[in-house]
């Protein structure tokens, strides 16, 4: 069994086509369907079903995936291990992040780290704060920036507190509120709002503020980025609450200061497992180090 084949069938599996993973993989169709084809006579099972229409994993082939990928990462750590015995750093360095991290200028972080180490692949996931720490406790990604509460913390990885911030109202221009200065929960209480999708830390932010003051809201849209929820604010189609240090980078609304605002703790977490070099060299930038376990939780 060789890592090539593990490779095809990796591609093959994300892109369900044969041809894309060909593409993918930098290899003529017919050599990858050989290699996969020798692969399944090897493991005495079909690891595809193919059609004229679609390609899909057997039971056999979702049994073998999460091994092969497993391999892969194993096999792309130890070549970068070795790179870094030599002097270099290279492999792949997944980031994970919220839609309104504030804390940190990830792109310039990110455009200085590239400029260090130009062998490592960089890819970025956005998401919600809670399945970012599940991802980073699961390896899929190395390192994420989050949100949360200040009534929560990451558990189960290591992390650093960056920041502390207030929500800030964010209307239209032409709102009756956007000539006010302040506004508090109970005022707002009576708007309708575009919010991020229940029961993510993003949202349990507001929720729980409103909550507290014995409050309730009309939350009549939820989107999963800020940009989209400010662009319904912009079109007077709903108000928003998001954090102060975040709605600068927003055209086209007004914020105002809430009274009794609820605040949110910027985190950067990474795991509590061995680190790659890639992880290590990102975090360096970010003034954490080898010997740095951060705050446990």
């Amino acid at each position: 069994m060789e890592l090539q084949q593990m490779r095809y069938v990796v591609a093959v599996a994300e892109t369900n086509s044969f041809t894309r993973a060909a593409e993918r993989c930098l290899v003529v169709q017919s050599a990858l369907s050989h290699q996969i084809a020798r692969l399944e006579r090897e493991l005495g099972a079909k690891l595809f079903d193919r059609t004229s229409r679609r390609v899909r994993l057997t039971p056999a082939g979702a049994a073998f995936l999460p091994a092969a990928r497993q391999c892969l990462d194993a096999a792309e750590r130890a070549a970068a291990e070795v790179a870094t015995a030599v002097g270099e750093v290279r492999g792949r360095l997944a980031v994970g992040l919220i839609p309104t991290v504030a804390a940190v200028d990830l792109p310039g972080v990110l455009r200085d780290f590239r400029h260090r180490y130009p062998s490592v692949r960089i890819t970025l996931r956005v998401g919600a704060s809670e399945d970012l720490v599940e991802q980073v406790k699961q390896a899929a990604i190395e390192v994420a920036f989050l949100g949360l509460p200040t009534t929560a913390r990451p558990e189960g990885v290591n992390a650093r507190e960056l920041a502390r911030d207030r929500l800030v109202a964010v209307v239209a221009p032409d709102h009756p509120l956007a000539a006010e200065s302040t506004v508090s929960l109970r005022r707002l209480s009576s708007e309708v709002f575009v919010d991020l999708p229940a029961k993510t830390a993003g949202r349990a932010q507001s929720d729980q503020a409103f909550a507290a003051a014995g409050l309730t809201r009309d939350v009549a849209f939820e989107v999963t980025t800020a940009y989209l929820m400010s662009q319904l604010v912009a079109h007077g189609l709903a108000v928003a609450m998001l954090p102060s240090a975040y709605t600068p980078q927003l055209t086209g609304v007004t914020t105002i200061e809430v009274t009794d605002a609820p605040a949110r703790v910027e985190y950067v977490i990474w795991s509590r497992l061995d680190r790659t070099p890639a992880a290590n060299a990102f975090l360096a930038l970010l003034d954490i180090h080898a010997d740095d376990t951060g705050s446990q939780a």
